[in-house]
Formats: structure tokens, sequence, C-alpha cells
């Protein structure tokens, strides 16, 4: 009877292991399966999804490919307007060179204050809404651009007002650089002409025809119209040239080419010959 129970004992430890092992088949295999699944998940998502984007240069025509994952094609065409459509120059007004063109400008001075703000009120919300590529690199771009925009509507419009009245450049914020063309146009004759003189004779040394730039402000000098010959090249030369160097946009040069060809997978050019 000992005997017969403990054989009983014995077979169902024995059973019990049995089905533990069993059991745990089921859960290393489910675990294989979760273990296995994960990088084909993983590697489907870091796929590129590739777009086409066509833009244009100076010399060609270009077909090029993005990864959508990255960027939108509006990003890319955002970064496109600023990189080759909002450089340099943005705003215009006349250019002043002769002594009948500062006259009309006078003349018509409002009409063309009411122009230059309404195109620089066009730029500042073309800039504002672009949407571009989120990089630091093309958003500083963009925030440059934005800047030098500013500072390019307040020397134009202080150019065209100090044809008629040059004490409106006496404090401005942007002609700090430029007090001895201020302060010249705001003189007397003799220190306006005295000015003058000095300009004309720095002008003479970079230009191919020294002799002609001196003979040009000795016949002004000796004219009935000498003083606006005089604000004409102060304004111009001196001080137009002066605040134009405080404008400061983001450089257009390699780095910027080679960054907006970087947001590319691949470039496709069919390019005339220059």
């Amino acid at each position: 009877m000992r005997i017969y129970i403990l054989s009983i004992i014995f077979l169902s430890l024995f059973s019990c292991k049995k089905e533990t092992q069993v059991s745990k088949n089921p859960i290393q295999k489910d675990s294989t399966t979760i273990t296995e699944s994960t990088p084909k998940d993983s590697l489907k998502t870091q796929s590129s999804k590739p777009g086409i984007f066509n833009f244009q240069t100076e010399l060609c025509q270009n077909k090029a490919y993005f990864d959508e994952n990255k960027y939108t094609k509006e990003e890319l065409e955002g970064t496109y307007k600023l990189y080759f459509q909002l450089g340099s120059v943005i705003l215009s007004t006349p250019q002043v060179f002769k002594l009948e063109t500062l006259q009309q400008v006078r003349m018509d001075r409002d009409q063309i204050l009411e122009k230059l703000e309404k195109d620089f009120n066009e730029k500042k919300k073309l800039i504002e809404n672009l949407k571009i590529v989120n990089t630091p690199y093309w958003q500083n771009v963009k925030k440059e651009t934005y800047q030098s925009l500013l500072h390019e509507y307040e020397i134009r419009k202080t150019e065209v007002m100090a044809f008629s009245d040059p004490s409106v450049l006496l404090n401005k914020k942007y002609s700090k650089n430029c007090e001895r063309f201020i302060k010249a146009l705001n003189s007397n004759d003799n220190e306006m002409v005295k000015e003058w003189r000095k300009l004309r004779e720095e002008m003479s040394k970079k230009n191919s025809d020294p002799q002609r730039i001196r003979n040009e402000f000795e016949s002004r000098l000796n004219s009935p119209d000498k003083k606006d010959y005089a604000i004409l090249d102060l304004i111009v030369f001196g001080w137009g040239n002066c605040a134009n160097e405080e404008i400061s946009g983001p450089l257009h040069d390699e780095k910027m080419e080679k960054e907006f060809n970087s947001l590319f997978i691949k470039i496709d050019s069919d390019c005339d010959e220059p």
C-alpha cells in the first residue's frame, strides 16, 4: 500500500513538470514573431518616398528628386523663391544720374513714395508667408532677407525724400557712417561745394577716365544749377553709396548653392551652352 501511494505521487509530479514545459513553447514562439516583425515595420517607416520638383536656373531646366518624408513641394517652392527670386535688390526707385531726372523725382515724389510703399508691403507679406524647409540654415536666410528688405525700404524712401529736403537725413539711423555727406548737404554753399569737390576727386581715382570726371565737375560747378548738381552727387554717390553698405542680406554664394542642392536625392539638368 505504501509503495502504491508513492508511485501515484511520483507520477503526478512528472505530469506537472511536463505540462509546465509544454506551456512555455507557445510564449517563446510568440516572442520570436514579435521580434522578427519589428525590423520589418522599422524599415518600412524609414524608406524614402520620392517626389519630383522642377525648377529653372539661369541656363538649366532641372528635374530634382526629393524625399517627401522630409519636405513638401510647397516648402521647396518657397525655398527656391528665397534663393533665386528674393536676392540682392528687391525694391526699385528711379535712378537719378541726370538733372532732368532729379527734377522729375521732385515733382513725382508722392506718387513714387506711394508705389514704393505698396511694393514694400507686397514683398514683406510674401516673405512673412513664405513656407520654406525647416532647417536652421534656410530659416536664417529667410530672417536675413526680411531684415534686408526693411533696411532697403528705409534707404530708398529716405533718398527720394532727401532729393527735395536733405534735412531728412539728419536723424536717420541708417546714416550713422555717412555724416560727412549729411553735414555737407545741410551746410552753406561753400561747405557743400568743398565736400562735393572732394567726392568727385575720390570718384575720379576709381574711374578708368579720371579726367572726364574732373572736367564734368568743373563744368557743373560753373552751371546756374550747380547746387542741384551738388545735391545730386552728394546724395547718390555720397550718402547713397554709403547707406547701401548698411544693407547686409544673406550671401548668395557657393555655400547657398550647396545647401539648396543638398535638399534633393538627385538632380537631372538640361542646360544650354553659355
